[in-house]
């Protein structure tokens, strides 16, 4: 029985050091993935959050001109399309740079502790810093000059996000080990994120639509985390249209394909 519980407590041990050097890993990912990509000259690593909120006070701008201030729910036009269009970017941006993950940093795969999980998940994190860093700047600018207010619902919002990062992860890893020996496949990504960007349901609501149309809106995972972000910042919005344990037992689908298919990949990799 002491040697027994001697070695649980040494395998214990050997998980969580396996565990830290990991978060070493990704974190050291991440400060190479930010130098490379935004380097130290200019505004650097400032274009981290200013590139995506400089795209949504785009999208803001033309919906003022517009002239819309309010939706019917009584919803401000300006945080709803802040919340939606800088949620969507980190999406994209997760999105769209998977299929060069291995490419890109194929030298680093020379390290025996460098993963295809630990590039695409320092690559996710930080867009996701980006976007939580825009969608926070242009929010509190909005609560300033009182177009906007503070998160009615946290625990959802919170939620909602973590459940938009896992799910845009999960689809990561399916297409990085998709595409890797796929140019006709890798030909598609950025075209497909345009397509995603008006069905994501980032820029609508369900209740909009007639009741018959709810049920089947129900089955896309991403309408669901954007009904329950907006539940989660919005006073006036519907609880009745998002299912957490449903999106979370997709994206738990999502990822065993996605380990499986980098796995698979792995061993197609050619160090050169």
């Amino acid at each position: 029985m002491i040697e027994a519980a001697g070695r649980d407590n040494k395998g214990l041990a050997g998980f969580f050091e396996g565990l830290r050097v990991q978060f070493s890993v990704i974190g050291a990912l991440i400060m190479r993935e930010l130098h490379t990509r935004y380097g130290k000259r200019g505004l650097g690593y400032v274009w981290l959050f200013l590139e995506p909120m400089l795209l949504a006070v785009l999208v803001v701008s033309l919906r003022l001109i517009a002239k819309e201030r309010h939706y019917g729910a009584g919803i401000g036009v300006v945080p709803f399309i802040v919340l939606g269009y800088t949620m969507f970017i980190m999406f994209r941006g997760i999105w769209n740079r998977a299929d060069a993950a291995i490419e890109s940093n194929l030298p680093l795969m020379y390290h025996r502790m460098v993963s295809i999980f630990d590039i695409l998940m320092a690559r996710a994190i930080l867009e996701a810093a980006g976007s939580i860093a825009a969608f926070i700047v242009l929010t509190g600018l909005c609560i300033m000059v009182d177009m906007g207010d503070w998160p009615a619902r946290p625990f959802y919002f919170i939620t909602g996000f973590l459940e938009y990062f896992w799910f845009s992860f999960a689809l990561s890893m399916i297409l990085c080990g998709g595409t890797y020996e796929s140019p006709t496949l890798q030909k598609f990504v950025h075209p497909i994120s345009y397509i995603l960007l008006p069905l994501s349901g980032a820029f609508f609501m369900v209740e909009w639509f007639p009741d018959k149309l709810h049920g089947l809106i129900a089955w896309w995972p991403m309408a669901s985390v954007f009904e329950e972000m907006r539940y989660g910042w919005f006073e006036p919005a519907s609880d009745q249209h998002f299912y957490p344990a449903y999106v979370c037992a997709c994206c738990m689908v999502l990822t065993f394909l996605g380990l499986l298919s980098i796995k698979l990949v792995r061993r197609k990799v050619e160090l050169k």
